[in-house]
């Protein structure tokens, strides 16, 4: 089954959420990546076995542009990475969840394709393809 990858986290301010996390005992995993595709930055920090990804957008046209005005700072998605991509999706639009756009590739994650997903009772989630 999936398992947990990372809590994404939407910022306004990368680089001052950054701190904030550091201080709280976090430790970056490389620098930003500025993902083209999405119009984002992204930052994976972690903390005893804990990831979260920062999320900034840059552009207004950005994917995530209007979740930020809406939420602000905070969490909004929980990724899982597959163990077998193909199954996972179909078992996740088997079972309630909608896919909200096409598998496409991650920059900050090595390349490997995530798509996202909602969920009436809790959410967006991100699938992962695995290594």
């Amino acid at each position: 089954m999936m398992k947990i990858h990372h809590i994404g986290y939407l910022v306004k301010k990368i680089k001052k959420a950054q701190d904030a996390f550091e201080a709280l005992g976090y430790v970056a995993e490389g620098s930003v990546v500025h993902d083209e595709i999405r119009k984002v930055d992204i930052l994976f920090l972690e903390k005893d076995g804990y990831r979260v990804e920062l999320v900034s957008p840059y552009a207004a046209d950005s994917v995530v542009a209007g979740l930020i005005k809406t939420y602000k700072n905070s969490p909004y998605h929980i990724c899982y990475e597959a163990e077998d991509f193909a199954a996972d999706i179909a078992w996740l639009e088997g079972n309630g969840y909608i896919r909200m756009d096409e598998p496409t590739a991650a920059p900050a994650i090595e390349g490997r394709k995530v798509t996202f997903f909602m969920n009436p009772a809790l959410g967006m989630i991100e699938l992962l393809e695995g290594k």
